[in-house]
Parts: C-alpha cells; sequence; structure tokens
C-alpha cells in the first residue's frame, strides 16, 4: 500500500510567510531617493562652496578673487566685533531659553488642569509664532520708540522716570530684543511642553495625589522629569536658533547700537552685502556652521551623560 503524504503550503502566520511577504513587499527607497539625493547634494555642495569661498579675498563681483588661504579665519580670530557677537549669542541664548523654558512650561500645566476656554489660551499663546517678523518688527520699533507707546503709558501712570530711548541706548537695545524674541517663540515651546505631558501616565499622578502630595510637588517631582526630552530637543534647537538669529535684531535695530544687538547673523550679512567682503563673510559662515555644531553635540552628550547616571 503506497502512502500519499499532502503537503501543505506554509501558513500565513509562519516565519516563512512572513519573509516571503517581506520580500514581495516592494522598497521606498527608489521614491524617496530624486528627493533626498537633491536636498542633500543641495546642501552639501552650498558647505562645500562657502568653504571655498572663504579662502578667497573677494568683493562677490570681480573675476578675479585672490585666494588667501586662511587669512580670514586669523582675522576672525582678532576681529573684536566678532567676539562681541559670539558673547551676544551666548548671553542671548541663556536668557531667551531660561525665560521660554518657564513660560511655556507653567503654561501648559496651568492649561493641562481644567479651565475653560483651553482652545482660545492655545490660540492666543501660540499666534505670535506664526506672525512675520517682518509684519511684527515695525510694531516692536514704534512701540520702543523715544515717543511710542510704552514711554506714553509709562508718564500717564505716573512712572515716567522710567522714559527712555529704549532702542538707541546700548543698554536697553539688548534686553529688548530679548524681550522680543521671548514674545515670539515662547508658544512653541508652550505646544510642545503641552504635547509632551499628554504623554505622561494618569495613574501616575494621580497615585501622587492619593500620597499627599500637592501641585507643585508633582510638577516639580513627575511632570519636569516627564518633560526632559522635550527640554533637551528644546535646548537643542535653542542653541542653533541663537546663532542663526537675524530677523529681529536686523529688522528692529540693525544690529545697534553701536554694536549692541550684533549677532553673528547681522554680522554676516553686513559684511557680505553692504562691505562687500564676501568671503570673510563666508569664513564667517563657516564658523557660525561649526559653532552650531558644536553646540547642539554638546547639548545632546550632556543628556545623554545624564541618561546614563544612576537614579535618573
Amino acid at each position: 500500500m503506497t502512502s500519499i503524504t499532502e503537503t501543505r503550503p506554509p501558513s500565513a502566520t509562519t516565519p516563512t510567510a512572513r519573509r516571503n511577504r517581506k520580500n514581495l513587499r516592494p522598497s521606498g527607497l527608489p521614491w524617496i531617493s530624486p528627493a533626498f539625493v537633491l536636498v542633500v547634494g543641495l546642501i552639501y555642495y552650498c558647505i562645500i562652496e562657502t568653504g571655498y569661498l572663504s579662502t578667497l579675498d573677494w568683493d562677490g563681483t570681480s573675476p578675479t578673487p585672490t585666494p588667501v588661504g586662511a587669512q580670514n579665519y586669523t582675522e576672525i580670530l582678532a576681529d573684536p566685533v566678532f567676539w562681541l557677537a559670539l558673547w551676544h549669542t551666548v548671553l542671548f541664548f541663556v536668557v531667551t531659553f531660561t525665560v521660554q523654558t518657564l513660560i511655556g512650561f507653567v503654561f501648559a500645566a496651568v492649561l493641562h488642569s481644567k479651565i475653560r476656554l483651553t482652545a482660545v489660551y492655545k490660540v492666543l499663546v501660540f499666534t505670535p509664532v506664526v506672525i512675520a517678523p517682518a509684519t511684527m518688527a515695525p510694531v516692536f520699533r514704534q512701540m520702543f520708540a523715544a515717543d511710542g507707546q510704552l514711554n506714553w503709558t509709562l508718564e500717564h501712570i505716573g512712572l515716567g522716570f522710567l522714559a527712555q530711548p529704549w532702542l538707541a541706548q546700548s543698554s536697553t537695545a539688548m534686553p529688548v530684543i530679548m524681550f522680543i524674541t521671548v514674545w515670539e517663540f515662547t508658544g512653541l515651546t508652550f505646544v510642545l511642553y503641552y504635547a509632551a505631558m499628554g504623554q505622561i501616565d494618569p495613574e501616575v499622578l494621580e497615585a501622587a495625589r492619593t500620597d499627599g502630595a500637592g501641585n507643585l510637588r508633582i510638577l516639580v517631582s513627575i511632570v519636569w522629569p516627564g518633560v526632559r526630552g522635550t527640554t533637551v530637543a528644546l535646548a537643542m534647537l535653542g542653541v542653533i536658533g541663537a546663532l542663526k538669529t537675524f530677523d529681529v535684531p536686523y529688522l528692529v535695530t540693525i544690529g545697534g547700537p553701536n554694536y549692541s544687538t550684533e549677532f553673528l547673523g547681522t554680522y554676516i550679512y553686513r559684511v557680505s552685502i553692504p562691505q562687500a567682503h564676501v568671503g570673510y563673510g563666508a569664513a564667517l559662515s563657516v564658523m557660525l556652521l561649526v559653532l552650531a555644531l558644536l553646540g547642539a553635540i554638546a547639548v545632546a552628550a550632556r543628556a545623554n551623560r545624564k541618561d546614563r547616571e544612576p537614579g535618573v
């Protein structure tokens, strides 16, 4: 008697079947390759071209630029305006990041509580983020002018002794730029913190309340550590954003008075376009790129080191 063994096709749930389905699934790489090559190629071409221009003494129009090697970089290291702009960048980042983080975190915590008209408050807080700097700059120039609305208000509430030309003196121009930046970007910080707080397990918060923890203790001991990843991301964005700062100081104070609101971005524009020192401006741009990368790496490294600490 001959026995016949029936061979059945592999079940759809077996590893073999899953591998076969994976092999039949088309790859998405051919679809994204053209855009990926274009974007990455364009970015790196611009970086390489800027690096080449940084070795030239060129006004941007002359057909015969003069190669100078690393001379532009040595001049940067001896340039007092560069170091002043770098100090402004560091001070600007520390102040704006600290204030934006504090206000954004508090706003997010408040709006996560049970209050009415939450959607309206979200819109009001986030609206400055979507306003173009070119639109709001004239408003702030008028507001902080010597005869502007701020001084008018101070004089009519009995604080006229505080009135001063806010944008025309070095001691107050930088705080004004910081104030405008905090007003503009706190909404972004708020939105990210609001989303991060929504990912915290409500049962953990309820357990803390059951154990007698108050709202402040919950914010400090549970919520703040729970949104640490968002804080690190905001710090990295803040470092890069501070190094790239251009629109607000240029549109409001044009980097003045007396370089008191000069940043690397405004200095690069001033050197490259009005002064026509394109090679020197390219060298400043390379320095800006290096500083941005180093700043982002430093923030990420610090965050990773803290993650590896016991008890964190």
